[in-house]
């Protein structure tokens, strides 16, 4: 069997109508990733191929999906119903597609942002774990915890890796976060930005930062709830 590599559309539940989702699923899989994409990028931006690529090679299937704005074109994105409300529809659907894989859901920067607070204010059904793949604390320049308050309505665990060059949350204060959360996992990506590029300076490329993020990711989804690790250190 190989990798394969679906493209479908389902229904939001709302007025802004149906949207796009691409579903790799791997031989064996282990569990699915719904994976929502950043606010200025959609489904297809390299960084969502490329994570996507490497959780696959490590048997954990994504499920990548669009918000309504992003699917017709739009720059300004859906105001927060309309984005809990497709989290919630593209659980539902990856639920469908592959009956019996445990779920975990999250995304880029956003859109894991809009996952944890679809989740804050209901639980989603069947999703075991929030991954944040980058989570925008702040806005740049201007430190703040104000988006993380949510966090604490959230029932399952989380994990967040976070590059140390992240304008858009504080090391600092993410590591205050976390500590502030019960089931909360940090796992930080030395020279990553927003984006996890890291410099040419750190001794390694993109890639080799991309393949340590699947990795922690692969490592945790395995077992989310067992014992509370306030900082993974980098799987070697």
């Amino acid at each position: 069997m190989t990798t394969s590599l679906k493209e479908l559309s389902f229904e939001t539940g709302t007025r802004a109508g149906p949207v796009s989702g691409l579903l790799l699923l791997p031989p064996h899989a282990t569990s699915l990733f719904v994976m929502a994409h950043g606010a200025g990028a959609g489904m297809r931006h390299r960084f969502m191929d490329a994570m996507a690529a490497a959780l696959a090679g490590l048997g954990v299937g994504t499920f990548r999906y669009q918000f309504p704005y992003m699917e017709t074109g739009q720059k300004r994105p859906d105001f927060p119903p309309v984005l809990h409300a497709t989290v919630r529809a593209a659980v539902a659907t990856a639920g469908e597609l592959a009956p019996g894989l445990p779920l975990f859901a999250g995304g880029k920067s956003m859109g894991g942002r809009m996952t944890s607070g679809a989740a804050a204010a209901a639980p989603l059904p069947g999703v075991q774990g929030l991954i944040f793949l980058g989570f925008p604390l702040h806005q740049p320049g201007n430190p703040s915890v104000t988006r993380a308050e949510h966090l604490a309505q959230v029932s399952v665990p989380m994990l967040f890796l976070q590059g140390t060059r992240d304008s858009l949350a504080s090391l600092d204060l993410v590591r205050t976060v976390c500590a502030g959360l019960p089931l909360a996992t940090l796992h930080v990506v030395e020279g990553g930005d927003h984006s996890f590029a890291v410099p040419k300076r750190s001794g390694r490329t993109g890639e080799e930062a991309m393949a340590e993020m699947a990795r922690s990711i692969g490592d945790w989804v395995e077992n989310p709830r067992g014992g509370r690790q306030p900082e993974m250190a980098a799987p070697h």
